[in-house]
């Protein structure tokens, strides 16, 4: 199944493809024809799901296939294949776990039996080759080849023999192995010309993490590491791992309005492109709202904008930035607007970041807000290295010329606040958000305390959220103690004054 987010590489008539263009894309155009390829993982992972999209990939263009199954049946098969919404018609399905083991007539005791069915294995399917003359074929599965062959010197012998007799003819094999062995015996990765290894990863809640690894790959240059992937109806997906330099982009700098005047000032101009902002602070001080505002001014600008929501479901944050004077509907109903609910226990960071690629250059967005960080990092506690991936997409939204929006909540309300995680160091700017009393009501404050792009103003402000929209206020001349925790206002720098119905934002 090839989803609209995975990138298709160009064609190369040398190259075999998978059937799977992520899982192409990172072996830069597909596997090497006439080779022996090893796929391994523990059962469950979709070693067989991915050997028929390969297949079947093969059979669409005009190319002959042929399944060696020695440890599942044929209808087993053909039902793994219908479950999917595939047809094995144009397959050859050859079986050879059979009845030949339940046959007394096959038993004797002059030769180990063993020997006899090993010799037997290896002659059917180098016979059925000859027969077929395949281009493509599956061997399926490694592991019953190695109890036949019982000692590890024979079992070498008859996996170089079939090495040899399949690239004769001239086939691109893949043989698949449960790793059942000793995991350090790496005899088939000395054989076999690539290894793919695919890994399933439990989680203690969610679904559990798919994730593949070229761990070698002879004469082509691929892209090593771990790759996201999901197993689902239609096949495997493959996400490939997202590295920033190899997407660069030409772009204006000037900045943008943010649809607010005394904003931008604060801003010190505008939203520069190519840059990210932080909007930081604790929860239900306008953070959202703020970013809603700002992708409302793009979108009137003619812009094209997504915005992932990881805490707040679709149609409260529809419902609120309505009631604030920010009537989002018409821009989702015309396409320029995507909002996207993310359940962060079902995705994958390698999922998310193919998603932010397909919606920035096959969607046209150079608009992005996800809100929040903390869902997306919380959501995800047995996943390594989730600060790198976040600085890889940054990293390629900034080289796309995207405006990018990041929500991070602190913990507590007033006083010492703290974040789940330290995110200021890959941050262009940070808007920073307080809650402050002045005239026994709780009011917000706002200031930029950072900036790459340009001078931006280091006063602090007063932010209000009112059906009117949002209003930023003059510089609090007089506001004392923001950046200890506790906030407090001594001066007589007036408020801004309650000028429609208040209508709290998160």
């Amino acid at each position: 199944m090839t989803r609209s987010f995975e990138t298709v590489p160009p064609v190369d008539p040398n190259r075999a493809s998978t059937g799977i263009a992520g899982l192409d894309d990172i072996l830069g155009g597909g596997l090497t024809r006439d080779r022996l390829y090893l796929v391994e993982g523990t059962p469950g992972t979709g070693k067989t799901t991915l050997s028929l999209q390969f297949l079947l990939e093969g059979a669409a263009k005009g190319e002959a296939g042929l399944y060696i199954t020695l440890s599942e049946t044929a209808e087993e098969l053909r039902a793994v294949a219908e479950a999917h919404g595939w047809s094995l018609d144009g397959l050859s399905l050859f079986e050879l776990a059979g009845d030949l083991g339940l046959d007394p007539e096959s038993e004797q005791t002059v030769l180990h039996p063993s020997e006899v069915e090993l010799g037997e294995t290896t002659r059917e399917v180098m016979q059925r080759v000859e027969d077929l003359r395949p281009a493509r074929v599956v061997f399926d599965s490694l592991s019953e080849m190695r109890l036949l062959a019982q000692s590890p010197l024979r079992y070498r012998r008859q996996i170089l023999a079939l090495k040899g007799f399949f690239s004769s003819r001239r086939c691109t094999v893949l043989m698949l192995d449960d790793r059942t062995a000793d995991p350090t015996d790496l005899q088939l990765h000395s054989i076999a010309h690539g290894v793919i290894s695919l890994e399933q990863v439990p989680r203690n809640y969610g679904a559990e993490r798919r994730r593949l690894r070229v761990v070698k790959m002879r004469g082509i240059k691929f892209r090593g590491g771990f790759h996201d992937f999901v197993l689902d109806t239609g096949g495997l997906t493959v996400f490939p791992r997202l590295v920033a330099a190899e997407h660069h982009g030409s772009f204006t700098s000037a900045p943008a309005s943010s649809g607010n005047a005394d904003l931008d000032t604060l801003l010190g101009g505008g939203l520069v492109p190519g840059t990210n902002i932080l909007l930081s602070g604790p929860s239900g001080v306008g953070k959202s709202t703020t970013a809603a505002h700002c992708v409302m001014a793009a979108l009137e600008r003619g812009e094209r904008a997504t915005y992932y929501l990881f805490d707040e479901g679709l149609g409260t944050f529809l419902s609120r930035s309505a009631a604030l004077g920010m009537d989002l509907r018409p821009h989702v109903e015309s396409g320029r607007l995507t909002l996207r609910q993310i359940d962060p226990a079902e995705l994958s960071p390698g999922e998310f970041a193919c998603r932010v690629r397909a919606a920035v250059e096959e969607g046209g967005c150079s608009f992005i807000v996800i809100d929040s960080l903390n869902a997306y990092m919380q959501s995800m506690p047995g996943e390594n290295y989730l600060l790198l991936q976040m600085h890889e997409l940054l990293s390629y939204l900034g080289q796309r010329g995207v405006k990018t929006m990041l929500v991070l909540g602190h913990h507590g309300l007033v006083g010492d606040v703290r974040a789940d995680v330290d995110l200021s160091y890959l941050s262009d700017s940070i808007l920073f958000f307080r809650f402050f009393e002045a005239a026994g009501q709780v009011r917000t404050a706002i200031s930029v305390v950072k900036t790459r792009s340009n001078a931006h103003e280091r006063t602090i402000r007063e932010l209000k959220l009112s059906a009117g929209g949002l209003q930023v206020g003059e510089a609090l001349t007089d506001f004392e103690g923001v950046l200890t925790g506790l906030p407090s206002y001594k001066g007589g720098v007036s408020m801004l004054k309650d000028r429609l119905p208040r209508v709290d934002g998160a």
